[in-house]
């Protein structure tokens, strides 16, 4: 191959890397400045901003996110892997796609959406929860096992951490949804008073956004920006 053609595949890799890596940082920080500016609060969860003004940030931003992961090919199998990486971009990004079309229950929600019409308004959350908890599972299985595994010290322990916060945040939001649904007294308050479903998966996909920009090398390019260095043409696609 080319040096020139593999440089160009090279790079591509790393902007899409690098896309998903700001979309993923720019999601939850849009809907909490435009919350706490237009609305002067956030909202419970992510995924109520569904049902506010800003949905069309929360479901532009996830279809962006899911339409990355399915065309983002990676590695193929290698000994030890259960699925490759195309596969599980293909799942996250499908899920992604499921988070974003079926909405999760609203009081007062009036008119039902295409897909709450085809699956039925009690049953979209069912398909919205699944849906998340697929992504955020393939987003942590992305982190420990395919990012980690060819990564040298410093940035394996990067994708360690982003995949260990993704899973501890996956537990926090089941933990608090299920407070907040079930719960009494001083915990279901908490939750609702500090909007901990919210933190939770805002802090998961932060994580998820931080181990793409690493990924894509995009501190690496920062570092060559501010120095205005030419962009080293012996890059390999793994990081």
């Amino acid at each position: 191959m080319p040096e020139d053609h593999h440089r160009d595949m090279v790079l591509s890799y790393h902007h899409v890397r690098t896309a998903l890596g700001i979309l993923g940082m720019a999601l939850p920080l849009f809907l909490l400045i435009g919350g706490l500016l237009e609305q002067h609060r956030i909202e419970p969860s992510i995924s109520d901003f569904y049902h506010t003004l800003y949905r069309d940030i929360f479901v532009g931003t996830l279809c962006a996110i899911g339409v990355f992961l399915i065309c983002y090919r990676g590695y193929g199998r290698r000994p030890g892997d259960v699925i490759n990486d195309d596969w599980l971009g293909t799942i996250a990004g499908t899920s992604a796609f499921g988070v974003a079309l079926f909405p999760n229950e609203s009081p007062t929600a009036q008119i039902a959406t295409m897909t709450q019409n085809i699956v039925g308004i009690g049953t979209s959350p069912l398909f919205h929860y699944a849906s998340a908890l697929i992504f955020f599972t393939c987003l942590a299985i992305f982190c420990l096992s395919k990012f980690a595994r060819t990564a040298k010290t410093v940035r394996r322990r990067v994708y360690q951490g982003c995949g260990w916060i993704i899973l501890a945040c996956l537990i926090g939001i089941a933990l608090a949804s299920w407070l907040k649904i079930h719960g009494t007294g001083a915990g279901q308050a908490a939750v609702m008073r500090y909007n901990l479903v919210f933190w939770f998966e805002a802090v998961g996909i932060w994580a998820f956004g931080l181990s793409w920009l690493v990924k894509g090398k995009a501190d690496q390019a920062f570092i060559r920006m501010a120095k205005r260095l030419p962009i080293d043409q012996d890059d390999r696609v793994h990081s």
